[in-house]
């Protein structure tokens, strides 16, 4: 027995994961429409949801998330939720180990010695996963940005690259990983870059074996998606895992780079395509650092995948990690348990796990409500849903009214969060009264 948040949250839910919102009060001067809700279980079950008898074991093996420019403080903030919900790894984001200036802009040295700092820093975080019973797992970039792009084919750069690896390793890692994600493969071309990139995963893989013979790396590729039948990714792929090392593992990000759905047929052709084993990168609920929130739970994965992956790593917010608790929950019950996994279930149990009280769990139903992601409304990571609904109301005849109503529930949920969570999801918080502010200066007013 499910409580109804709204009386219109369902038809809202059903219209959002069709990808369109379902106007309510149609011809009633001043209205908008309500904002969509969840429904909201009356007590907690058991989460993530159990495995039926017979089932031996979770459906993803390695079930987990990574950063997004995350500070130290963020992951240590984070470690102890990934531990109750039964996930076992956690990789840094490469952008947090990029250095920043005066100013606060990140820059790609890669080559420079860590900072003492940092060092300290991620060593408690290194530390927090251990004890946890998490794997850490330790990764850079070493050409995204980068003013100085490693070259594969220079010793020089590998080794100035390993110092990182090989203190990471001593703090205990034995995860790490190499991307390169979002670069080209060179003049040579696809097969050509995908060998050098080979080239220097087996350096690396072969230096961290030096030390302990357990170590494993998993590789993201520079084509990372898809099904692997396009002539240049086949071509790229094809001599990527040829000379990869066997043991290797390669990200994959599903169908596309966003996805609304992830098919089991897109991984089998990739994996053919790489030879290798895959880890699931999903870019869910990911916003890439725009002034956006994902908040609804993840869905369009199959559940065969995980007969085809071995791991699955989501892929958060920036800034908001804290309500990023909420979709990453669904994630972790979707990755343990695949095929039972019910998307409007789990987005309740994640609430009423997260929060205690009728009050702010209403409060954090609506305001998945009100930004369900891009699964359910469309777009991509940087798609704002409150912002995009507004622009809707306001481009409709005599669309004035309905677009301050809209913006006067907005400030009503604002209000609701502010008093019902002192001290807590203050990102989240930001996210709204930054929408709102953007909403009234469209309708031509100072921000309240």
């Amino acid at each position: 027995m499910r409580m109804a948040v709204r009386t219109q949250a369902t038809l809202n839910l059903l219209a959002l994961a069709a990808g369109f919102w379902l106007p309510t009060g149609a011809g009633e001067p001043g209205q908008a429409p309500d904002l969509p809700g969840v429904s909201l279980p009356r007590e907690a079950r058991a989460f993530p949801e159990p495995l039926a008898p017979g089932r031996d074991g979770p459906g993803f093996r390695f079930r987990g998330t990574k950063g997004w420019a995350w500070t130290p403080r963020q992951y240590l903030e984070e470690i102890p939720h990934l531990a109750a919900l039964r996930m076992n790894f956690l990789m840094n984001c490469y952008l947090s180990l990029f250095t920043e200036d005066a100013g606060g802009a990140r820059r790609n040295e890669w080559w420079k010695p860590m900072a003492e700092e940092r060092r300290r820093d991620y060593g408690a975080v290194i530390r927090a996963c251990r004890e946890q019973g998490i794997d850490f797992c330790f990764c850079m970039h070493p050409q995204l940005g980068s003013p100085r792009p490693l070259d594969p084919d220079s010793p020089g750069d590998v080794d100035r690259l390993l110092q990182h690896y090989a203190w990471a390793q001593a703090q205990g890692v034995r995860w790490f990983s190499v991307c390169l994600d979002d670069v080209g493969w060179g003049a040579g071309g696809p097969a050509a870059g995908g060998a050098a990139h080979a080239r220097l995963a087996n350096a690396i893989l072969a230096r961290l074996r030096g030390g302990d013979g357990g170590a494993r790396l998993i590789v993201c590729p520079a084509a990372y998606w898809g099904d692997g039948s396009g002539a240049q990714d086949r071509a790229y792929l094809g001599a990527l895992g040829r000379a990869l090392h066997p043991d290797a593992y390669v990200f994959w990000t599903g169908d596309q780079v966003y996805c609304r759905r992830i098919t089991r047929r897109a991984a089998e052709g990739y994996r053919r395509a790489v030879g290798h084993r895959l880890f699931l990168w999903d870019n869910y609920p990911v916003n890439d650092g725009s002034p956006a929130m994902h908040l609804g739970p993840v869905r369009g994965r199959e559940p065969g995948l995980c007969e085809v992956i071995d791991g699955y790593m989501g892929n958060p917010m920036q800034t908001q990690n804290e309500a990023n608790r909420i979709p990453l929950a669904t994630c972790a019950d979707y990755a343990y348990n695949p095929w039972d996994y019910d998307p409007g279930r789990s987005i309740g149990q994640a609430i009423v796990h997260l929060v205690e009280g009728d009050e702010p769990r209403r409060a954090l139903a609506e305001l998945v409500g009100a930004y369900p992601g891009f699964i359910a409304t469309g777009g991509d990571s940087r798609t704002n849903a409150v912002r995009l609904r507004f622009s809707a109301l306001a481009a409709a005849p005599a669309a004035r009214p309905a677009a301050g109503a809209f913006v006067r529930q907005v400030e009503g949920l604002d209000a609701r969060l502010r008093a019902d969570f002192p001290g807590r999801f203050d990102a989240a918080k930001r996210t709204v009264a930054d929408d709102i502010a953007w909403m009234r200066r469209q309708l031509g007013e100072e921000p309240r």
